[in-house]
C-alpha cells in the first residue's frame, strides 16, 4: 500500500486546512486509516484514525471539536478537516494504515505516508 499525503499549507490562525491521502497498490476494505503529526523537536503523535469498514472516528483530545476524519473507500481517500487552526498545530501530518483494530499507538501502522507540512501563524 502506498499513501501519498497533500494539501499542507501556510495559514493563520483560527483558519481551516483540508489535508488528503490517496492510498495507492494493494489497498485492503477493512482496517483503519490514521493521521499523525510531528512538531520540531517533538515525537510523531496520534491525532485521529478511521474504520475503513464502518467510518467509525477517534481523535486525540488536543483536536476533537476543531478536527474531522473521513473517508472515501470508492476512492480509496481519507481526509483531515481541520478548522480553527491554532500555532501548536503546526506539524507535519502522516497518513498511516493498519489491517489491525482501532488503535492510536503508531508503532501498529504499517504503512505511512510521506507527510505534508501545516504552519499556522499567530
Amino acid at each position: 500500500v502506498q499513501l501519498q499525503a497533500s494539501g499542507g499549507g501556510l495559514v493563520q490562525a483560527g483558519d481551516s486546512l483540508r489535508l488528503s491521502c490517496a492510498a495507492s497498490g494493494r489497498t485492503f476494505s477493512s482496517g483503519v486509516m490514521a493521521w499523525f503529526r510531528q512538531a520540531p523537536g517533538k515525537e510523531r503523535e496520534f491525532v485521529a484514525n478511521i474504520e475503513r469498514s464502518s467510518g467509525q472516528p477517534y481523535y486525540a483530545d488536543s483536536v476533537k471539536g476543531r478536527f474531522a476524519i473521513s473517508r472515501d473507500v470508492a476512492k480509496n481517500m481519507v481526509y483531515l478537516q481541520m478548522d480553527s487552526l491554532k500555532p501548536e498545530d503546526t506539524a507535519v501530518y502522516y497518513c498511516a494504515a493498519t489491517r489491525s483494530l482501532m488503535t492510536s499507538d503508531k508503532g501498529y501502522y504499517e504503512f505511512w505516508g510521506q507527510g505534508t507540512l501545516v504552519t499556522v501563524s499567530s
